[in-house]
């Protein structure tokens, strides 16, 4: 079955929005939202500030995701380079494969963030905010930064992979 061509054109906006949404947004947060609210902000009131931001932040983020897996395996079976699950004979299914597992770490990230690390500082916000010591704040703030530098790091790596598999 041949994909109409204005379907294969809906895919690839929608799949470059999300990617733009997500990849924006971490790289907004990791280079300048979080260095600059670590500053300017008293260690209670920045994971207070950090909640707020994900509360709003993660949805779109998980929605991206979605659309991102979903327009992905359409224009990858609509390829003509793709030869099967795991068919790895040329440059292209390479590049998409390490892409994928790329994609899953990143997802990894994204779920370690959002319901390991950003939980954990809720609770320090809260002992913190009823005059309790809360010592793993800082590495917890440490941890989350680091990952999402990471994830950063690995969305531009997918986004170069990419670029190596268009051109093949």
């Amino acid at each position: 079955m041949t994909i109409p061509a204005w379907a294969l054109s809906i895919a690839y906006w929608i799949h470059m929005l999300a990617t733009v949404t997500w990849i924006g947004g971490l790289a907004a947060l990791a280079i300048f939202v979080l260095p600059a609210a670590r500053k300017s902000l008293d260690d209670s009131a920045y994971p207070a500030f950090l909640a707020d931001m994900r509360r709003r932040l993660d949805p779109l983020a998980w929605l991206s995701l979605v659309l991102l897996i979903a327009t992905g395996l359409f224009q990858m079976s609509s390829n003509p380079n793709y030869a099967g699950f795991l068919s790895i004979d040329n440059r292209w299914a390479a590049a998409i494969l390490i892409k994928h597992l790329v994609f899953i770490a990143m997802t990894g990230i994204s779920a370690y963030l959002t319901w390991g690390i950003l939980p954990a500082m809720q609770r320090a916000a809260l002992r913190l905010a009823h005059g309790q010591q809360a010592p793993e704040t800082q590495a917890l703030q440490h941890r989350e930064i680091l990952l999402m530098r990471l994830n950063l790091a690995f969305g531009l790596i997918v986004l170069g992979l990419t670029a190596v598999a268009r051109a093949s």
